[in-house]
Order: C-alpha cells, then sequence, then structure tokens
C-alpha cells in the first residue's frame, strides 16, 4: 500500500544539524524511466552536510530534501535494491532512474546495501574510470577510514592494485583491516619520504584525494611519472599555492569530479561498470561495507553530529522503514 504522503527529513534552512526537521510531504511520482522505490535505509555522505550547510545546492529539477543513496524495494515490482539518488532520500519514498538501481547483493541487510551506492559510483568513476587504474599499480589514499576511503581501499585491492591509505592514528588498524598493505598517519611530516621509499624511490601511480589545502603539493611529489592525481572532495581548503614543475616533469595528470552533477546517462554507464566488475566481488562476499552506526530517521541531526565529529569509520545509515 502506497501512502499519500510520507515521513521526510528536510532542511529547514542553512545551518547546523539543527535544522534537520522530520516533515510530511506528499510521496514522490514518477516521471517517465523512474520507479518509486520504499526506502528501508539510506546512507549519510558528507555532500549531505554541505547541502544543509547551503554549501552544495541540489541541481536543477532534484528534490530539496538531502539523502543521495537508498535501499529499498521498488514498489510497483518488489524488488530489493539499491540506488544511487539526485536528492529526496531521506524519505519513506523517493522516484529514481531505473537506470540507476543496482540489485541488493545476497546476504547483505538493507543497511549495508544503502551504504553502497554514492560510495560505489564514486569510487569507480575517479579510480577506474578517469584515472584509470591497473591490476599490479600502487595507490594513495587520503582519508582511508570514511565510506569513500574504506570502500577504495577494498574495491582496488581485489581489483589487483597495491593500497597505501592515510588516517589519523587511531583509525590506521582499521584500514588494514580494509585491506591496505600500509596505513600512515596523515599530518606526518615525513609522509613523502616514506611512501617514496616504500616504492623504490618511484612513487604511486595513483592519488585518490579527498583532503586538498597544501597537501597537494605533497601529493605532486609523492606520484610516480605519468602518475594521476584525483581530487574529489577539499575538507582542508579547495585554495592553495602550488608548484607546477613536477606536473611538467613528470607528465602528471591532475582530475577530479563530483558525483552528483553528472548526466543520467553518465551514471548509467557507471552503474553497468559497477554491475559487471564490483558487484560479483560484493555476492562472492569478498567486499563488503563498514557500518559504523544506524540512526532513526527522526534521528538525522545526531547523525550529521556524528559525521562531523569525525569519530567514525566506514558508513553511518539512516533506517527509514
Amino acid at each position: 500500500m502506497i501512502l499519500e504522503t510520507m515521513s521526510c527529513v528536510e532542511i529547514g534552512e542553512p545551518g547546523g544539524p539543527e535544522v534537520l526537521r522530520l516533515v510530511q510531504r506528499p510521496v514522490p511520482v514518477p516521471k517517465p524511466g523512474e520507479v518509486l522505490i520504499r526506502v528501508a535505509a539510506a546512507g549519510i555522505n558528507r555532500p549531505d552536510l554541505m547541502q544543509r550547510q547551503g554549501l552544495y545546492p541540489p541541481p536543477p529539477g532534484a528534490s530539496d530534501l538531502p539523502g543521495l543513496e537508498v535501499a529499498g524495494t521498488i514498489v510497483e515490482t518488489g524488488e530489493a535494491v539499491c540506488a544511487l539518488v539526485n536528492g529526496g532520500g531521506y524519505a519513506q519514498y523517493v522516484a529514481v532512474d531505473a537506470r540507476h538501481c543496482l540489485p541488493i547483493p545476497h546476504g547483505l541487510t538493507a543497511v549495508e546495501a544503502a551504504a553502497l551506492p554514492e560510495t560505489c559510483f564514486t569510487v569507480w568513476h575517479n579510480l577506474f574510470e578517469r584515472a584509470r587504474l591497473g591490476a599490479g599499480e600502487t595507490l594513495l589514499i587520503h582519508g582511508g577510514s570514511g565510506g569513500i576511503g574504506s570502500t577504495a581501499i577494498q574495491m582496488a585491492s581485489l581489483l589487483g592494485a597495491r593500497v597505501f591509505t592515510t588516517a589519523s592514528p587511531a583509525k590506521l588498524d582499521f584500514c588494514r583491516r580494509m585491506g591496505a598493505a600500509l596505513a600512515l598517519d596523515y599530518n606526518d611530516p615525513n609522509l613523502a619520504e616514506t611512501v617514496r621509499g616504500e616504492t623504490g624511490g618511484r612513487g604511486v601511480d595513483v592519488i585518490l584525494d579527498m583532503i586538498g589545502g597544501d597537501g597537494i603539493n605533497t601529493n605532486l611529489k609523492m606520484l610516480a611519472p605519468d602518475g594521476r592525481l584525483v581530487l574529489i572532495a577539499f575538507q582542508k581548503g579547495a585554495v592553495t599555492e602550488i608548484n607546477a614543475l613536477p606536473i611538467l616533469v613528470k607528465r602528471l595528470t591532475v582530475t577530479g569530479s563530483t558525483l552528483r552533477p553528472q548526466s543520467p546517462d553518465a551514471k548509467a554507464r557507471m552503474a553497468d561498470g559497477l554491475r559487471q566488475t564490483v558487484w560479483p566481488l560484493l555476492e562472492g562476499g569478498r567486499m563488503k561495507p563498514h557500518i559504523h552506526a544506524t540512526f532513526a530517521l527522526d534521528e538525522a541531526a545526531s547523525a550529521h553530529r556524528m559525521m562531523e565529529s569525525g569519530t567514525h569509520s566506514g558508513k553511518i545509515v539512516l533506517t527509514v522503514c
């Protein structure tokens, strides 16, 4: 039975977690090519926090509700899916492009499946489509203990890369358990020398960076010839002064992306790549998201506070139905 109205979490005004409020709204009506999902769980992501703060407005035509990934059942067919959504995930129902749905892998709960789409699409696109990471190459991930980082560690190592990562000292063991061959303190002043030493002086082939700031210069030092730097967030700032000479001398590629503004066709292509390459790893139990904590839908503010505190490892998820 589909209700005419649903519970959802909206952003009352830009601000702190307290501006998130549980309200009633009409159930969305799917457009052609979309399906209606009854949401069981929704993942929490940093773009949600940025949207709440007024720093990441939804693209034209997207729901103003936060939430970029969900798991649940397609109302019309009863199929259990997880999906990348363009907004509106913090709700009992969400309409989504059918091409952006993936089956819930065997053995995973809805809570675990809700932690997959945003992270898996982001990692797949940036590491394997943009950076062309290949088996046998060395990858360095900054921020390996979060949702993106822990997903990237697992995905890249299982697909044949040697994975290094950085994190805070308290989270290094977690990164190793996720599959990192080497886990280092991000604030170690000798980080570049350590990484070059571990690679015989050559450097790493790919760096996935969500920290930014002055660390971009260190990244350029740590890259091997023909290396690729992929920027996906700037937790320490987007503006810095860099020495661009290593880009020329080592023929480096510097790229980056955000996921949400990309076209529906691009996201459908990513979903196909995940279905063929990554979903078998999940189905076989070789890869699994780590859930740090769950909160009820009306506790979204508490979930945001936990993410902002930086105390979590892996994913934070809202339980909806």
